[in-house]
């Protein structure tokens, strides 16, 4: 857990086929005889995610962000695997195929777009917006899809900074706001999807905290902690190392 003790808002999806959803039409239902299920589509998202993030794609890692237990991830994966969507690798990584790594990119890029959509357009803040797409974007369908897309400017990547698949984001070489030189004025580009799955208190507080992409901040480091002044110093906030790890920052980049 980040900064120790934060409380998660995570949660394993119902194992409830796209039948008896409102799951996009575009979706194939079965793959060599296995049927797709919202579970199914959280899997491959958590596996793309943590994978995303350097993080080891273990068994054990998977059942930590769902929170489930490790039985559980195996009876998934053993259904995963008879769908031609992962395979195992010797030291245990769980690893998706390019059928499931499709169906992965298919889920986070309509989850960040529902998500872009909540905050830009219905002013949500982000922690909320994260929440919230949870249960929205899976009964979005891919049309709706494609028209939020064009409405809101076919944006690069979702509140936090996380790129929309198939796109680039923007700005120049990021580093952990660990890293910054004391006094040096960066601006924030992306919050890790740890602190989104792990520590979902910690991003609300920092959405509070008035904290953006965009946002500039200075670090002023402080034992195991640090002290960040955003936006000139206009707000204050303490974090701990573990959390500073785990914010990237543009160092001298553009203004927004």
């Amino acid at each position: 857990m980040v900064a120790g003790g934060v409380a998660t808002a995570r949660g394993a999806a119902p194992d409830l086929p796209y039948a008896r959803s409102q799951a996009p039409a575009a979706v194939t239902p079965r793959r060599h005889g296995v049927t797709r299920t919202l579970a199914v589509d959280r899997y491959l998202e958590t596996i793309y995610c943590i994978a995303g993030e350097g993080e080891p794609t273990r068994p054990s890692r998977i059942a930590h962000w769902l929170e489930v237990s490790a039985p559980t991830v195996s009876i998934g994966l053993r259904r995963l695997r008879a769908g031609g969507w992962v395979h195992t690798e010797l030291d245990h990584q769980v690893i998706l195929t390019p059928a499931g790594r499709a169906i992965a990119e298919g889920v986070v890029r309509r989850h960040r777009l529902v998500e872009r959509w909540l905050t830009d357009v219905l002013g949500m803040d982000w922690a909320s917006a994260h929440a919230e797409a949870n249960r929205l974007a899976p009964a979005t369908s891919a049309d709706v899809l494609e028209r939020l897309d064009r409405v809101l400017g076919e944006p690069s990547t979702c509140p936090h900074g996380q790129p929309i698949p198939g796109r680039q984001s923007p700005g120049g070489e990021l580093i952990a706001l660990s890293e910054l030189e004391p006094g040096a004025a960066a601006r924030v580009r992306r919050i890790s999807e740890i602190i989104e799955h792990e520590a979902f208190q910690l991003l609300s507080e920092l959405g509070a905290a008035g904290m953006r992409t965009g946002t500039e901040v200075t670090v002023h480091p402080l034992d195991d902690h640090v002290l960040l002044d955003l936006d000139g110093g206009l707000t204050r906030l303490r974090l701990p190392l573990a959390a500073a790890r785990l914010i990237w920052v543009e160092a001298g980049g553009p203004r927004r």
